[in-house]
């Protein structure tokens, strides 16, 4: 929840023991508090002679009361009190004089505008949150307090499930496996920075939460930016920008002891501790969490880690550095979509990859994974008009999924995991200057190098003692495999095959190099904003084939694109009132999986650079009682390459695989379905709000109605498991409904303080117009049933003294036990062979493949601060 400060009282006194030592200095004393009544401990009070231009500050004790000394006599005074995360209130021309007494009011309103540049400590000029540019944009905010409230088991995209646009869905497929839509775009259209550092997949932009679990415990705050946002960088943002701003190092010492339970055996306990600003500059904070469960979907078991260290360093005034660590090895079970007709018969539990063996339930779908992230900053502020922010960063990864295989060569079946190894590196920096009062400017770069590795191999011969590896053009048929490897991700960097011979299926490596420079040049005065954005980049994209091809052509070619984006905005601000419009294009290249076809280094003609277009008209009303943002948006994408997965189904395998070949297709395999030329049109209006009539008390609200569709015709390429084309198709997707996202939702949020520290909150939200992922053509598509979803909370902090604290809560998802299809991947109006019948729930044919939503969950966790 954003904190609301009341700054109950500020009384000036002139008398005292300074005043005792000079009759020319003054001081101010007060308490800061919240709305609620409860004082607050750190607040930051600073005091700035406006003549002299003397500032003095001091901050907030434990009671929440200050005193500022040695003010110069007169005036007049700017007087600023702040709090992470919140919007300072700024109070202009007092005039102090000795011996004189004011009292002043100010209130900080909650749920308004934050200071987000209180939360960055470091990297002020690489992450691109809202407040780095004045021009408004639409943008929702999610800080410490709710992340650490709400979040309990789910994915940290859970945050963002109460903003307009935003449709969350695939966390019954396990642990780690969710996915978000932002306006229609999927994540792999939407930019995800970590810390301004992207980390969107570079060879199919695609981000896998379970990799990221570590988020939740170590997130500041993550923020939203819908639309063309405020990131300088050339990403792939066209849904949207989301934005994960880590803890950095406290400068404060202490420490916490957190510990998390939950619905089917979840267990989580997390231990943070920091040494605050040392005489040497230093300062350090380190967080440890370990968790398991056995999955609220049947055979979804998961157990993993998460660690962050960050060593800061204040060199001096104008130089600060941090070094951050972080990772999140983690192994999970997988479930997938089935038929909405087993659901129905077997409960929202069931899991189409549980098999039994020997009288025990056992699933073979495994992911594991472990991709430590590092990145260090440094802030130099050259003089007080132009400072430089750096980022070096590096991200190396291993880990797989694992699945069970029948192939006619071996005996018997055996498992195999997948691998996707990479290495990434990369540096972002960004230099802003200050030109003139009503004039800012930015110029960076943007440099990034990339290494994946692709392979299959042997993780258990499920009694064989070996397995024949065949179709490497560079091996013959009498090869075997003998050596398993582990699925244990603290050891997927060492237990891997370094010989080709002992790589299954495929074996390729890719690499992407790529080079971008941004600018933007802002100008800001008497309200009115302007601002423009520019970037170019330059991205080659190559590959090395290790078993289709012999050495001699083992290269591929390198294919260079080009590319860049552009995006402009004006605002005016009176009073209580601001309108704006942005507007953006963007010449997007091509993800690497789109390159090359059929996983081969054959480049694929289709290809192109994407062309998007967005525009944007927004409104925002602020004040003391409530906060209204109104916001219309239109965005056209051309050229795009989409890619889909479901696992096949009996009709599949007739359709796909005529001879019923296993080693083709078989029922709950993979489809992989690649779709070339799509052309998308989004638009729509969102409107959020927060309330605040009573102290104590915030009301909430979001809306959004879109309006995404398809226009013209696209070719879709279909490939099993090991790659193989299956089909080529064409479809006419002429006004077909985007899927995978509600285009209308809605919803309410409430918090109410019972008493002081005891607090309850609740969250309503609804969602209609859901459509299938999968198109018929002719804009003939599967409408889903809209359906309401009820959390609930409550919280409870008791502080035992100046330095200890100790806090409950209690949440509550799916509070009625919503049975819901969350998603569908096929598009069966009605069987039309003899022989099968047509049965509904809800007007939905049975035969369909749907994701259900999880049923009712909760967890509790209590947390101890030291």
């Amino acid at each position: 929840m954003k904190k609301s400060l009341l700054f109950f009282a500020l009384v000036f006194a002139g008398y005292g023991a300074v005043h005792a030592q000079t009759a020319n200095t003054s001081s101010v004393s007060g308490v800061v508090k919240e709305a609620t009544g409860q004082t607050v401990k750190g607040a930051t009070i600073k005091i700035t002679h406006i003549p002299s231009g003397q500032v003095v500050s001091g901050s907030a004790d434990a009671q929440g009361k200050f005193q500022i000394s040695n003010l110069q006599e007169g005036g007049p005074y700017k007087v600023e009190v702040t709090y992470i995360g919140e919007k300072p209130v700024v109070i202009e021309n007092i005039m102090l004089k000795s011996g004189e007494s004011l009292n002043i009011n100010p209130t900080f309103s909650e749920g308004s505008s934050t200071d987000l540049d209180e939360v960055v400590v470091v990297g002020h000029g690489i992450i691109d949150i809202a407040v780095g540019r004045k021009t408004p944009i639409a943008v929702s905010t999610i800080h410490k307090t709710e992340i650490e409230e709400k979040v309990g088991a789910q994915d940290i995209t859970s945050t963002l499930a109460n903003t307009p646009s935003v449709y969350i869905t695939g966390q019954a497929k396990g642990f780690g496996e969710s996915s978000m839509t932002t306006r229609g775009f999927d994540q792999s259209n939407t930019a995800f920075l970590l810390n301004g550092q992207p980390v969107n997949g570079m060879d199919n932009g695609r981000v896998y939460w379970s990799n990221w679990s570590g988020l939740t415990d170590i997130a500041s705050l993550v923020q939203i930016q819908r639309g063309l946002g405020s990131s300088k960088l050339a990403i792939s943002s066209v849904g949207g920008t989301i934005n994960f701003v880590t803890k950095s190092t406290d400068m404060k010492e202490g420490g916490f002891v957190r510990t998390t339970v939950g619905n089917d055996m979840l267990m989580k306990g997390t231990v943070g501790y920091s040494t605050g600003m040392m005489k040497n500059g230093f300062a350090v904070s380190a967080m440890f969490t370990h968790w398991s469960g056995d999955g609220y979907v049947n055979g979804t078991q998961g157990q993993g880690q998460n660690y962050f260290l960050s060593v800061g360093y204040k060199a001096s005034e104008k130089h600060n550095f941090n070094l951050m660590v972080t990772g999140a090895p983690q192994w999970h079970n997988q479930g997938f979509t089935s038929t909405l007709d087993n659901y129905l018969k077997n409960g929202r539990r069931y899991n189409s990859n549980v098999e039994i063996v020997n009288g025990t339930e056992v699933n073979y779908r495994k992911n594991y994974y472990h991709k430590p992230v590092a990145n260090f900053n440094w802030d130099w502020t050259i003089d007080d008009k132009s400072s430089l922010s750096t980022v070096v960063y590096a991200s190396v990864a291993s880990g797989g999924g694992q699945s069970k295989r029948t192939e006619k060569t071996n005996k018997g079946p055996y498992l195999s995991a997948d691998v996707n190894n990479h290495q990434w590196y990369g540096i972002v920096s960004n230099y802003n200057r200050k030109l003139n009062e009503n004039l800012n400017f930015n110029v960076g770069f943007d440099l990034r190098d990339y290494k994946g590795e692709h392979y299959r191999q042997v993780t258990d011969m499920l009694g064989q003692s070996s397995i024949a590896n065949v179709g490497n053009v560079n091996l013959g048929n009498n090869v075997f495999i003998t050596e398993t490897y582990s699925t244990n991700p603290w050891k997927a960097f060492s237990s891997q095959p370094k010989s080709t011979e002992n790589r299954l299926a495929w074996d390729y490596e890719q690499m992407i190099r790529y080079g971008g420079l941004f600018g933007q040049l802002e100008y800001a005065k008497n309200g009115f904003t302007a601002f423009f954005q520019g970037s170019v980049s330059q991205q080659q994209n190559s590959r090395r084939e290790y078993y289709l091809e012999k050495p001699e052509n083992s290269k591929s070619e390198n294919v260079n694109n080009f590319g860049y984006n552009t995006k402009g905005g004006v605002s005016y601000t009176l009073g209580k009132h601001s309108l704006f419009a942005n507007a953006g294009y963007y010449s997007r290249q091509p993800y690497q999986n789109n390159i090359f076809m059929n996983y081969r280094n054959d480049v694929n003609p289709y290809a192109e650079n994407e062309k998007i277009l967005g525009l944007e008209l927004g409104y925002k009303f602020v004040s003391r009682y409530i906060d209204v943002n109104v916001n219309a948006y239109k965005t056209t994408w051309e050229n795009r390459v989409t890619g889909n997965s479901k696992n096949a189904v009996k009709a599949d395998v007739e359709k796909y695989n005529p001879t019923n070949d296993p080693n083709i297709l078989a029922e709950g395999d993979y489809l992989y379905f690649s779709n070339y030329g799509v052309k998308q049109n989004h638009k729509g209006v969102e409107l959020d709000f927060a309330a605040r009539p009573f102290s104590g008390f915030t009301l909430k609200g979001f809306a959004s109605i879109g309006d995404w569709k398809y226009d013209g015709k696209s070719v879709t390429i279909v490939r099993n498991e090991d790659r193989v084309v299956l089909a080529t198709e064409e479809t006419d997707l002429t006004n077909g409904k985007v899927g995978d996202a509600a285009q209308t939702t809605y919803g309410l949020g409430a918090k109410y303080f019972i008493t002081k520290g005891l607090s309850v909150d609740g969250d309503w939200r609804s969602y209609d117009r859901l459509y299938s992922s999968r198109q018929a053509g002719q804009g003939k598509v599967l409408e889903l049933p809209s359906y309401q979803l009820v959390d609930a909370g409550v919280s409870y902090k008791i502080d035992i003294s100046d330095k200890n604290a100790i806090s409950f809560r209690f949440n509550i998802n799916n509070l009625f036990n919503k049975f819901y299809i969350s998603e569908a991947t096929t598009n069966i109006f009605e069987n039309t062979k003899a022989g099968e019948k047509n049965e509904y729930w809800n007007g939905i044919n049975t035969s369909n493949t749907v994701l259900i939503g999880l049923g009712r969950t909760w967890n509790a966790s209590v947390k101890f601060t030291f």
